[in-house]
């Protein structure tokens, strides 16, 4: 079904840059949600499916172990990854459980993660990676030092996770309650359904992508979900405009006004998500990128999936999911049979009003010629106009 705001048929035919300034409801997005739906639920399916039998990469504070890091320059040039995994290997007899190259340029460094390592298993896998690797100080001399080790228990990972689902559920709860009692119940259930979409599909390509999950990681994703929530506030807030005092008009249904509330909003959400997206890929690219800071790295990388699927999910989700809701309600549905009756009979009446033939104009007649001194009886007797001639008769 096509839902579009009355009286937007010029406006349709503008450029999308001039629609979407406008904001005059040329864009259907309520009247094609089924294909919104299915989108959006397939790459539900997909982000479930890759945490189910892919799992997440747990970071060190979650699984406990053991974490070396180095400088990624050697005596004889650029450290390899192959290269600290032979000489970990040479050392303790099994490679260690991942290597990874964080940073560029001089700030560039190598971290190894592995199981929980005693103190003399550390000093023999720096020793090795020293021996073999010659690791450079900020000086540019082989130094051992510079080799660092740090031990962390995965219980301290465990409790960060719990309170963070507390939080979650405290948010929840009190999220829910403040859209029942500013907007509506509908209105809740849509925010919250739209916040559980962004939670998982964040958490989805999280796990797609591979990166490590680290405290972070957990941080970032409760702070996309303000942020999530805001941009679905506004809509709300724009489609609360619009529909007040809807029922009591019949100039357009529960569907076209939301229609047009999206519209109206959907470049302010879009500036906005742009405006929030550069410090975070600022974060990626320099703080992860070139800094080598791998905690910025978890955190950006979460953040942005977070507010891209917030924004999509408050359009294409949110709004669609509400007019679902309230056209359930026999009120709405009275309304818009109103509505289309009303237009119905406009029609016709247009149709009617074009049918009829146009009256033809009446032809001028035609002056009867008075012929000047003639004596027929419909003419006037001789003499000047307007005066009887012969005298008059007493």
């Amino acid at each position: 079904m096509k839902v579009t705001t009355p009286g937007t048929e010029g406006a349709q035919r503008g450029s999308v840059f001039h629609r979407l300034y406008t904001g005059t409801g040329a864009f259907d997005i309520v009247g094609k949600r089924s294909r919104w739906y299915i989108s959006l639920g397939l790459l539900v399916l997909v982000c479930i499916g890759g945490m189910g039998f892919k799992g997440f990469n747990l970071g060190i504070d979650f699984e406990g172990g053991t974490k070396i890091q180095m400088p990624a320059v050697g005596v004889q040039g650029p450290i390899q990854a192959n290269q600290v995994q032979a000489a970990f290997q040479d050392a303790l007899g099994h490679p260690a459980e991942t290597v990874q190259i964080a940073g560029a340029g001089g700030n560039q460094s190598i971290q190894i993660r592995s199981s929980s390592l005693t103190t003399e298993q550390v000093a023999a896998v720096k020793q090795s990676l020293f021996n073999e690797l010659q690791p450079l100080n900020a000086q540019g001399a082989p130094s051992q030092q510079v080799i660092s080790d740090s031990a962390v228990s995965g219980t301290w990972g465990g409790e960060i996770t719990q309170q963070a689902l507390i939080a979650l559920g405290v948010f929840l709860v009190l999220v829910t309650i403040f859209l029942a009692f500013y907007f509506e119940k509908w209105m809740a259930v849509a925010a919250l359904i739209a916040l559980l979409h962004d939670v998982v599909v964040t958490a989805g390509i999280y796990s797609l992508v591979g990166f490590e999950v680290t405290p972070s990681t957990v941080i970032g994703l409760l702070t996309i979900l303000g942020f999530s929530l805001y941009d679905t506030v506004v809509v709300f807030d724009k489609v609360k405009e619009n529909t007040r005092g809807l029922l009591g008009l019949t100039r357009r249904t529960y569907s076209e006004a939301a229609n047009l509330a999206v519209n109206q909003t959907l470049m302010r959400s879009i500036n906005t998500s742009v405006i929030a997206l550069l410090p975070v890929i600022g974060l990626l690219v320099v703080g992860a990128g070139l800094l080598g800071v791998g905690v910025l790295q978890d955190l950006a990388l979460v953040q942005m999936v977070g507010m891209i699927t917030g924004v999509v999910s408050s359009i294409f989700l949110a709004t669609p999911l509400l007019v679902d809701f309230k056209m359930r309600e026999p009120k709405f549905r009275e309304h818009a049979a109103k509505v289309q009756q009303r237009r119905e009979r406009a029609a016709v009446k247009a149709a009617a009003g074009d049918d009829v033939p146009a009256e033809p104009k009446r032809a001028a007649e035609p002056k009867r010629a008075v012929a000047a001194g003639s004596g027929s009886r419909g003419g006037r007797p001789g003499g000047k106009a307007g005066r009887p001639s012969g005298k008059r008769r007493r």
